[in-house]
C-alpha cells in the first residue's frame, strides 16, 4: 500500500527504526486492555515488525499492520491494521492502536476516515465491520462519530484475557460512506 497522507499523519509500512516507539506502547497493559493481543516483549515487537514486512494488503483473512507517523516529528505514534474477510473479500475490518501519549487528540478519527476512504473509494470495498469490546467506550465513540451503525450486541460471547466479555458489532456500507460525503 502506498502511504496515505492526512493533514497531520502519514500511514505507512512499519519499519525496524519504529521499534522503540512501537514497543513502548505495545508493552503497556492499558493499551492492550481491549486488544486482541497482549503486552509484547521487545523481541516480540521486533519479530512482529519483521513478519509484517513480508505481508501486503489484499490477502483475505490476513491482518496487515501499518505505522501511524506524526508528519511534524516523523515519529511513530501508533499503528493500524486492515484485513479482508476470509470468506467475503468485499468486507474489510480496521484496527487502530495509539500510544497513550497521542490519544484524545483526534488522531484515531483522522486515521479511521483515511482508511475508510482508502477501502471504499480506492479499493471498492462493499462493507467494513468492526467488533469492539462492550466496555471500550473510546472505540465505540470513534465508530459512532465516523458513521458506523450498531448491528449487534453479543452478551458474554468471548472468553477474553481471563473472563467472559461482551462485544458490539458495528458496520458501514460503501453506499452509506458515499451518502456521508454528500
Amino acid at each position: 500500500m502506498e502511504p496515505i497522507i492526512t493533514p497531520r499523519l502519514r500511514i505507512r509500512s512499519l519499519e525496524l527504526p519504529d521499534l522503540p516507539e512501537f514497543f513502548a506502547y505495545r508493552s503497556d497493559p492499558e493499551v492492550t486492555k481491549y486488544q486482541g493481543f497482549d503486552v509484547m516483549t521487545e523481541e516480540q515487537a521486533e519479530g512482529f515488525i519483521k513478519v509484517n514486512a513480508t505481508k501486503t494488503f489484499g490477502k483475505p483473512g490476513e491482518w496487515v499492520q501499518y505505522g501511524i507517523e506524526d508528519r511534524k516529528t516523523t515519529k511513530l505514534i501508533g499503528d493500524c491494521a486492515l484485513k479482508l474477510d476470509l470468506n467475503d473479500p468485499d468486507t474489510a475490518e480496521i484496527g487502530i492502536t495509539l500510544s497513550p501519549l497521542h490519544q484524545k487528540k483526534g488522531y484515531a478519527k483522522e486515521v479511521m476516515l483515511a482508511l475508510l476512504a482508502f477501502l471504499f473509494d480506492k479499493k471498492g470495498i462493499r462493507r467494513v465491520t468492526e467488533t469492539v469490546d462492550a466496555e471500550n467506550t473510546a472505540s465505540i465513540n470513534l465508530l459512532k462519530s465516523t458513521g458506523f451503525r450498531l448491528e449487534g450486541h453479543f452478551i458474554e460471547n468471548v472468553f477474553f484475557k481471563g473472563k467472559w466479555g461482551s462485544e458490539f458489532q458495528y458496520a458501514m456500507l460503501n453506499r452509506e460512506w458515499d451518502a456521508r460525503k454528500h
